[in-house]
């Protein structure tokens, strides 16, 4: 018989973030921690107020109702739990962990022997344009050769301005930029912005307009001079025909997965599936996890053998992070298994 628990956790930043949902200063999260025969799994169930699918007021219920039936089994709940990515997400790593043989290794790979490293990028938060720039030098000395810039928050001609100054001193060739709008530009005026920003060799830009504007995502898609990623676009979308449906219609040229936000590993899959189909790329990225979400991300991610570097955060962010064998060198995600795990609740 497996025995489940569940617990929240407060992980406070260190520097308070900006986002475009405003300033970040606490991100709250749960664990389902499972026991058997002696043995420990754990699970985190990254949660994000005001922007996870599942951000409602009986959240706490559908935990307490996911540990009361832990021994129907894993298939059993994640179908039962369509309605709850998060939950789904800790429940995958929880079952997995409880079988692993030190409860972090989820998926033994190279890159859990400290053999491989997955490339990812740096991610440079909001703020005032001085504090941006201050961010991108900091990420260009310590080795990044991708970096994503969160946009909307401030002027555009100023983001403009500041990708710019990147680019006169950096080609496309040495840095790849990727920007992220966070659903901030207005339909009207989305086309013009994306041609300002093709004039600066963006990579990609991630949802441009704001999601569940179906059609007019799919005009831009088509029209656009430099590759769309459909972000919080999937959020919400539980229904396999809906995920099929939605990508058929917009034809986008990247989707972004994020484990926590759309149904963990097994939803990923399903979105992969469906992109590939029709031959969208895609990459995968952490969303502001502890270092337990993020490990489990990071070795399901490098199963996958993408090319492209990964969103995946640093675990950085955070003044009371679990220590962990993660760590970043060079501009990617490396685990040193010479490092132990402290994760205490």
């Amino acid at each position: 018989m497996i025995k489940a628990i569940y617990k929240k956790y407060i992980l406070n930043f260190k520097n308070p973030s900006g986002t475009s949902r405003g300033i970040l200063r606490t991100k709250e999260t749960w664990f389902i921690i499972l026991e058997e025969n002696g043995k420990t799994g754990v699970g985190e169930t990254g949660l994000f107020r005001g922007l996870s699918f599942d951000d409602v007021a009986n959240y706490e219920e559908k935990l307490i109702w996911a540990c009361n039936n832990i021994n129907k089994g894993l298939i059993f709940l994640l179908n039962e739990l369509r309605q709850f990515p998060s939950i789904q997400f800790g429940l995958e790593q929880a079952f997995l962990s409880l079988k692993s043989k030190d409860s972090f290794h989820l998926f033994p790979s190279e890159f859990t022997k400290g053999n491989n490293a997955i490339a990812i990028n740096g991610l440079i938060w909001m703020g005032e344009k001085e504090f941006m720039k201050k961010q991108i030098k900091e990420k260009l000395e310590t080795g990044f050769s991708c970096i994503k810039m969160k946009i909307g928050a401030i002027n555009f001609d100023a983001e403009i301005e500041l990708l710019t100054s990147i680019r006169k001193e950096f080609s496309s060739k040495e840095i790849e930029l990727r920007v992220d709008a966070n659903g901030a530009f207005n339909p009207t005026d989305a086309l013009e912005k994306l041609e300002r920003l093709s004039a600066l060799e963006i990579h990609s830009i991630e949802q441009p307009i704001k999601q569940g504007q179906v059609e007019e995502m799919a005009t831009l898609c088509a029209k656009t001079p430099l590759p769309i990623a459909l972000d919080e676009e999937l959020i919400g979308v539980v229904n396999t025909e809906a995920k099929k449906e939605l990508l058929k219609i917009i034809q986008p040229q990247y989707i972004i997965l994020k484990p926590s936000l759309i149904g963990g590993f097994a939803g990923s899959l399903e979105w992969i599936k469906f992109a590939e189909e029709l031959n969208a790329d895609w990459w995968i990225t952490s969303a502001l996890e502890s270092n337990i979400g993020l490990n489990a991300i990071a070795q399901f991610t490098y199963t996958l053998q993408s090319s492209l570097p990964q969103g995946l955060g640093t675990g950085g962010l955070f003044t009371n992070n679990f220590t962990s064998p993660l760590t970043v060198k060079n501009g990617t995600l490396q685990y040193n298994p010479a490092k132990n795990w402290n994760f205490n609740l």
